[in-house]
Parts: C-alpha cells; sequence; structure tokens
C-alpha cells in the first residue's frame, strides 16, 4: 500500500465523520496531521465494523473445503474485530495475516491498516493501547463475551470508557509530543478522551435508545427517578421529562468534572500543539452548553455547533497562543 494514498484515505475518512477533530488537526504541524488522521481512521473503521452484527463476504468465493466455488462465509463482528487484532499485531510485527475473512473488512482497511503501522512505528506508541480499545469494542458486540448494552454505574461506565476514549487519548499523546515525561500528559489526555466520549454518550441518548443501548448509568438516573421505561417514553413522544432534564443536567456536570480535570493538562503538551486540543476541548465542551440551551431537547434534535462557532474558536486558540506571554497557554 502506498504510504501517502493511505494517508490520504485516513484524512478522508477524518473529514468526513470527525469534523469537529478534523478542523483542530488543521492547527497542528503537518508532520503530526497525518497520524492523527491515521489514529482517527483506525477508531472509525473499528466502530462501523461493531455497527453491523454480521457482514456477508460476498466477495469470497472460498468454500469450506478450501477449493474455489464454495459459498460465501458469514463472519461475525466478533470474528472481525479478533481478525483487525491479529492484522495490527503481524502488521507491527513486519508479518503478513490475510486469511480469506479478511475480505469481510471494510474497503478502508488496508490502506488504514498502513497508516496506523507507520504511525505507530514512528511515534514509538504502545500497541496495548489498541488492545485495550479493541477489547471496549468487543463490550458493545452481541455474542461476544464482554458484551454490554446497559451500565449499572458510573464505575461500568468508566471502564468501558478507558478503552472506547480513555487509550485514544493515551495513542495521541506521542504524536502531540510533551514538554516533560510523558507519563506526565496521560492522566489529562485520559480524561480529555473520557470527557469527549461522555458528551458523545449525552449527546446521542436517542440514537442509542435506537440501537438498544444505554450509554448512561442506572445508578445516577434512578437518582433524579429516571428508568428505562421513561426513556423509551421521551424517545417516543420526541419530549424531555423534567426528571430526564435533572438527571442529564447532573451527567453534564460531571461530563465538565472530565473537561477540568483535561484542561489542567495541556499545557503538559508541547507548545505548538495546545491550540490545537483547547479548540477541539472548547468545541466538544460546547455541545453541552447546545443541549442546555435546547430545553435538553436530546429526544428530538441532535446538539450541534454551528460551523462559524467553530472557525471563531479555532481562530481564537491561534491568536490566543501567539500573543506575548501565552505561549504556554
Amino acid at each position: 500500500m502506498d504510504l501517502p494514498r493511505a494517508y490520504r484515505r485516513c484524512r478522508d475518512i477524518a473529514a468526513a465523520h470527525g469534523r469537529t477533530y478534523h478542523l483542530a488537526t488543521r492547527l497542528l504541524s503537518a508532520q503530526q496531521r497525518p497520524a492523527v488522521h491515521a489514529l482517527y481512521a483506525f477508531a472509525r473503521v473499528v466502530d462501523d465494523i461493531v455497527d453491523v452484527d454480521t457482514c456477508r463476504v460476498d466477495t469470497c468465493r472460498v468454500g469450506p473445503d478450501g477449493g474455489d466455488g464454495g459459498p460465501a462465509p458469514v463472519v461475525s463482528a466478533v470474528d472481525l474485530l479478533d481478525l483487525v487484532e491479529a492484522q495490527v499485531r503481524a502488521a507491527l510485527g513486519g508479518r503478513v495475516h490475510a486469511p480469506a475473512s479478511a475480505r469481510a473488512l471494510p474497503q478502508a482497511w488496508p490502506a488504514v491498516l498502513a497508516a496506523l503501522t507507520d504511525t505507530v512505528r514512528r511515534f514509538d506508541i504502545d500497541p496495548a493501547h489498541f488492545w485495550t480499545f479493541l477489547d471496549s469494542m468487543r463490550m458493545d458486540v452481541p455474542g461476544s463475551p464482554l458484551f454490554r448494552d446497559r451500565y449499572a454505574d458510573m464505575a461500568e461506565l468508566t471502564e468501558y470508557m478507558r478503552g472506547s476514549a480513555a487509550a485514544i487519548g493515551l495513542q495521541l499523546v506521542p504524536v502531540l509530543g510533551t514538554v516533560g515525561p510523558r507519563a506526565e500528559a496521560e492522566p489529562a489526555a485520559a480524561a480529555l478522551g473520557e470527557a469527549f466520549q461522555l458528551t458523545n454518550f449525552l449527546r446521542d441518548v436517542a440514537e442509542d435508545l435506537d440501537r438498544g443501548r444505554i450509554y448512561l448509568p442506572a445508578e445516577e438516573l434512578a437518582a433524579f427517578g429516571v428508568d428505562e421505561d421513561l426513556l423509551a417514553h421521551c424517545r417516543a413522544s420526541g419530549e424531555t421529562d423534567p426528571r430526564v432534564r435533572r438527571a442529564l443536567a447532573h451527567l453534564i456536570e460531571l461530563d465538565r468534572a472530565y473537561y477540568r480535570r483535561a484542561e489542567a493538562g495541556i499545557d503538559l503538551l508541547a507548545p505548538r500543539v495546545r491550540p490545537a486540543i483547547r479548540t477541539a476541548s472548547v468545541l466538544y465542551a460546547g455541545i453541552l452548553e447546545r443541549i442546555e440551551e435546547s430545553g435538553y431537547a436530546v429526544f428530538r434534535r441532535r446538539a450541534v455547533v454551528p460551523r462559524r462557532r467553530k472557525l471563531a474558536v479555532a481562530a481564537g486558540q491561534v491568536v490566543r497562543a501567539a500573543l506575548p506571554g501565552r505561549v504556554s497557554g
């Protein structure tokens, strides 16, 4: 796989699906941007696999006996996640792992794998972060021993976010660079990933209900008199019950605590990348403000930060970083 072409494919995936992140990456250096696109594209491709319970390999003609002309096999999402992990492990070890079932992976996968492998090697990213991420994705797949579509309390949800979000923050730290030991910046990077993830859960509660999933902890909801039946009623009616409003307001404040922990660590990153990370943080936290401004109407519409606001925040962070005495944030 031609590496420049592979990175361009990752950039296109980031531009199409992660508009806020893609805008923030424009503030990074030319060396860092492709690596961030590769990491984002990997997470996106895996997420796409998880969103489909099974995939039929229509192009595969390898029969059960290994001969041509047999029926196309059906590959579960669980098997595909195992295959993704096997291929990443093989690629990082300089080997090729290409069984016939690999044809069931998304079309972009070969490009994403090539760019990801190059990124991990160039920036010395700990591969363990990817295995943690994939385990969290297995928690989303029916049929996996790790499957979970409800979370009893914040501890259970945090366990999920450790892989789905914190691990991604930790993957990014070597790419972004730090002014001191990498380990000192890692807790804040993990917190920012978790802040983004919890924001997604609050914004997408209706969409997740449609998929049979609830990513808000039952214990926190129950404290405000909210249960699954009430959430389902809100989804059906499009109206947010006052009890749900209070629960969402509480969870938004919990999420803002993650953002505060993350903010304290941004100055531990290399000065060049701080405007990009602050831009992403401010814009994603802005989704919480949009939820509040809408009267918590998350069952009626998806909270979105307007493009003009995004551009203004990005420009403001650049100016802020350029002011004398403000280079460190």
